[in-house]
Parts: structure tokens; sequence; C-alpha cells
């Protein structure tokens, strides 16, 4: 397994994978499909553009010639590709059904015409749904989407095990709770609040602030994939957890610190239709593996607010043009809304 077919590797986590599997093993061939839309960039791989194991192809996982032609070249398939944000689910579903369900459909479409030795589905905790408090979802668990993202993802899930079970194709699935660390997109929560913080703005947080997430440092995440790639066994699911459970107003709270920004700036706001309270996941299956996370919240967070510090030409780059539109219709009316509160408690 040499030739290794990464979708979606100009985002977030896909760069950062894309760089480990260049970095760990000498003898690979990285191919990068990536649509390159408003959250992929080629810049966040600007550093491997010259060597001669990587090669980068711009392109849409739901365009089946294309994938075809790339996966016909591929000992393995890493689907990271995908609409990621709850946020523009709300706004706009179809879209995430076009990339995460039709896309991951074609995507294994080829990979069993061509007998691919490893199929990797990057999924998310959002597939459970809400986590009472004191349960861990286990990768056997019902699935309870309560988003059009996380139905989404599920979706996609589900043509994977059909295809791993119909056509005895080697799929693995994993599940991973909330990634952070350097170039992120900043509409994501954790960017998002830094970039704000960073210019003086306020943090829109969403209802009371006390959604509860886990938060895993991106290269964390990425060691993870790399033991699902190769250790994982085929029809089989993992979760990806790390056991940092905080409540949103508490991350807020310690990206101010860090920036030495007041925690005045922090505004609570309408909150988003169907918010999870809480994601937990029991991730044994994939420590029995051998793996664990190496960075403790602490210093993933200080690690990802030094970078946003050090790169703001980067986030401010990344915060121009649409993005800007985007920000004023999901947070704008809401703001105002947050403000006006504020000012009616006051003059109480």
């Amino acid at each position: 397994m040499e030739r290794i077919l990464v979708t979606g590797g100009a985002g977030f986590i896909g760069s950062h994978f894309v760089r480990r599997l260049l970095r760990c093993y000498p003898d690979y061939q990285i191919t990068n499909l990536d649509k390159l839309t408003y959250a992929g960039s080629r810049d966040n791989l600007r550093d491997v553009e010259g060597d001669a194991r990587y090669r980068f192809v711009q392109g849409d996982i739901c365009d089946a010639a294309l994938v075809d032609g790339l996966v016909a070249q591929a000992d393995a398939i890493v689907n990271l590709a995908a609409e990621t944000h709850v946020d523009r689910s709300l706004l706009d579903a179809g879209a995430f059904i076009q990339t995460d369900v039709y896309g991951a459909y074609v995507l294994l479409s080829a990979a069993r015409r061509h007998g691919v030795q490893r199929f990797l589905q990057v999924s998310t905790d959002e597939v459970y749904g809400e986590a009472p408090e004191g349960h861990f979802s286990r990768e056997t668990d019902r699935l309870q989407p309560r988003s059009p993202y996380a139905a989404s993802k599920a979706g996609g899930e589900m043509h994977c095990l059909a295809f791993s079970s119909s056509y005895g194709l080697p799929v693995v699935i994993g599940r991973g709770v909330n990634a952070l660390g350097p170039n992120q997109y900043p509409e994501k929560f954790v960017p998002l609040f830094i970039t704000n913080a960073l210019q003086d703005q306020p943090l829109p947080l969403y209802g009371d602030g006390r959604q509860v997430r886990d938060w895993l440092f991106v290269e964390d995440f990425c060691e993870a994939l790399d033991i699902l790639l190769h250790q994982g066994q085929p029809g089989e699911v993992y979760n990806i957890g790390v056991g940092n459970q905080r409540p949103n107003v508490e991350v807020a709270e310690a990206i101010l610190d860090l920036l030495g920004k007041p925690r005045d700036l922090i505004r609570l706001v309408p909150d988003r239709p169907g918010h999870d309270r809480r994601y937990a996941l029991d991730w044994s299956k994939l420590r029995s593996l051998g793996w664990s996370p190496r960075r403790s919240f602490d210093e993933a967070l200080a690690k990802t607010v030094a970078w946003y510090r050090e790169n703001e030409s980067w986030w401010r780059q990344a915060r121009a043009g649409a993005y800007q539109e985007y920000y004023q219709r999901q947070y704008g009316w809401r703001l105002e809304a947050g403000a006006a509160a504020v000012r009616e408690e006051g003059q109480g």
C-alpha cells in the first residue's frame, strides 16, 4: 500500500494528514484531490508542493470520471472530503447531501471497480446525536443525527458499511471528536473565537454556552487516522476520542485568557436549531490498537492560539470576501439580539 489517494487534502485535517504521510512513509506516493471550496487552500500544503512524491489535483469527488481515473492509480483511499460545518448545513442542506453522501458513493464505486486495498472514511461523533450526561457513545450505539451535517455523514457511513457487507470492500470508519490546531478555517468555533478576540470583536456564544464537546489536537487526530489506515479491521468503526470534554464557555474563556483579552467579549446569542448539548465517545476500541493522544487540551489550545497570533495574514485573507457575507448572515442578527439582552439586563 504505497499509492494513497487523499480526498479533501487541502483542508484543515486533510493538509495535516498529507504532511504526516509524507513525513512518516518515504516510499508513499500521495495524490491530493480537493475541490478547493472556501475551506480548502493550496497554501495549506505549500511547503510540500515541490516534493516529487506529492501530486495535487483540483476536482470534485462527485465527478465520477475524474475519480475513476485517480482511484485506478491508488492502493488506498482516505476520504476527508466533506462539507463539515453544522451552521452551514442549516442554511443549505443540499450541498452536504451531494458531497457527503453522493460523493462517498462515487468514491466507493470506483474503489470497488479497481480493488483498492483500504478505504478509510473519516466521520464525526455528531452521527450519534446527543450523549446523555454520564454516557459515552460506543461504536455499536444507534445513530441519531440531529443536523443536516450529521445526517449526511451518517448517510455516507451507511454506504461504506453497505459496500463492505455487500461487496467485501475493505472499509474502515473513524468517528472523530472536534479537532483544533493550525490553519483551521476561521468559521469553526475555536479559530472564530481566536480571530474575533484578536480584533477585540465579540465572541458569539450560542445559548447558555454550556454545550459540551471533546477536543483533540489535529496532529493527534492524524496519528489516529494513520493507525486506522494501516491497522484498522475492515468493516469496523472506531471512535476517535480523547476525554477533553469542556463546556463551550470554558473554551471561550481559556482563549481569552491566553490572549490577555477581557472575558466580557463573550456575547451570549440565540442558539442554533437542534444544537446537541453533549458529545462524548468511548474510544477504548482505538486504544486497543496502541493509540493515545499526546497533547493535553491546554497544550493543544495554547499551540493553536499561538499559531493564529503569529499568522495574521493567513486568517485575515481567510476572513475576507465571502466570509464576511456568511458571518453577517449567521451572526449579525444574533449579535444584535445578544447586545439588546445585555442592555435590558443592565436597565433591569
